[in-house]
């Protein structure tokens, strides 16, 4: 029996909590106009990006296992040909899944604001904040959150489809 399924939703939960994480730190440091060590500068907003992780495709030659085994069986009764880890259908490639491909600095520009008393302005009496819209960040929040669990929810489906057919 393939679980391939929950890992699919496991790689999705895990990816939408790396993207929580970091709309929480970007929203956390929203205002924040030094490094970490205390010397001026302005938080630089991060970017989660995804990528998709493919089964193989059909026809491609299969690995052996140390055993002997093939990742791939083919049932000549039937026709069916079936790949450890994913399917592939008609040499299109099927996803098993999401994964983070990396967290990028933002290039969008930073706000300036005038604020002659804080201490963080310059001459002119500029302060210079973090390039982060916290409505745009909210929006992403809604969106992980949602995606995290539409992705719990599928694993309890599986989870439920595989207890009932235990039962028969």
């Amino acid at each position: 029996m393939s679980f391939s399924a929950f890992d699919i939703s496991g790689s999705g939960m895990y990816a939408q909590r790396t993207m929580m994480d970091n709309i929480a730190s970007n929203m956390a440091n929203v205002n924040t106009t030094r490094n970490p060590d205390g010397t001026p500068g302005v938080y630089i907003k991060k970017n989660v990006t995804f990528k998709a992780v493919y089964a193989d495709k059909l026809g491609s030659t299969a690995p052996a296992f140390p055993d002997g085994n093939h990742h791939a069986y083919y049932s000549p009764t039937n026709g069916t040909i079936a790949l450890k880890g994913g399917i592939s259908y008609d040499e299109k490639q099927i996803s098993q899944g999401v994964e983070v491909a990396e967290i990028t600095p933002s290039n969008d520009p930073y706000k300036t604001i005038y604020d002659p008393s804080n201490p963080e302005a310059d001459a002119d009496g500029f302060v210079t904040l973090p390039n982060i819209n916290i409505v745009e960040e909210m929006v992403n929040m809604v969106s992980a959150s949602r995606a995290y669990e539409a992705n719990a929810t599928t694993a309890e489906t599986t989870k439920g489809m595989i207890s009932a057919a235990l039962r028969i």
